[in-house]
């Protein structure tokens, strides 16, 4: 058994939760968010506090009780505060905007990159268009997106220009060296 998975959910004041067909339902005042159970994982709600347990027989599910448990809380935080995933654009002439629904990207392709901002999630850019927040209800969600956009221009190892983390630290490639100009000389003699 896992031991997040016995931890109980609690709901802090303003947020509301029930459970209905298999369904987790939890309101805030953020939004409204829901999660299917998987099968042989059942939840209850007491109270102030959400319980999830495993079904009588289904002992091959537990390896999804953490799991199910962890999506909950993240529920309830998210309807509570929003997520955020900050990531930073580094390279000469890289840059991105926000043009209503879509966001634009400028990586040194030949075309500028766009990506459509889906339902319940925000985007902005700082000043200088290189630092991209992502916020939203839904963890998975802003994760998701953000390796989305992370995945279009991955930091290369040898400069670090492309598309990080905040706070992402990129292990950097030495280049080439004058070692060769010298191993030539010496050849010479």
């Amino acid at each position: 058994m896992s031991r997040i998975g016995k931890k109980p959910v609690n709901l802090p004041e303003k947020v509301k939760a029930k459970v209905e067909n298999g369904k987790v339902l939890v309101e805030g005042p953020l939004g409204k968010l829901s999660y299917s159970l998987p099968d042989g994982i059942n939840a209850a709600v007491a109270g102030n506090v959400i319980n999830i347990s495993v079904a009588q027989g289904a002992a091959d599910k537990s390896a999804l009780f953490g799991t199910a448990r962890a999506r909950v809380n993240n529920m309830v935080a998210g309807v509570t505060k929003e997520f955020e995933k900050v990531l930073e654009i580094s390279g000469v002439g890289f840059k991105g905007s926000v043009e209503g629904n879509r966001v634009s990207l400028t990586l040194g392709f030949s075309h500028p990159v766009l990506v459509d901002i889906p339902a319940g999630i925000k985007m902005s850019f700082d000043p200088k268009q290189t630092v991209l927040t992502i916020k939203g209800i839904d963890r998975e969600a802003v994760g998701n997106l953000a390796a989305q956009i992370k995945r279009i221009k991955r930091p290369e190892p040898y400069k670090g220009t492309g598309i990080k983390y905040q706070g992402e630290h990129i292990i950097r490639k030495a280049g080439k060296t004058a070692a060769g100009a010298g191993a030539g000389a010496a050849a010479k003699k």
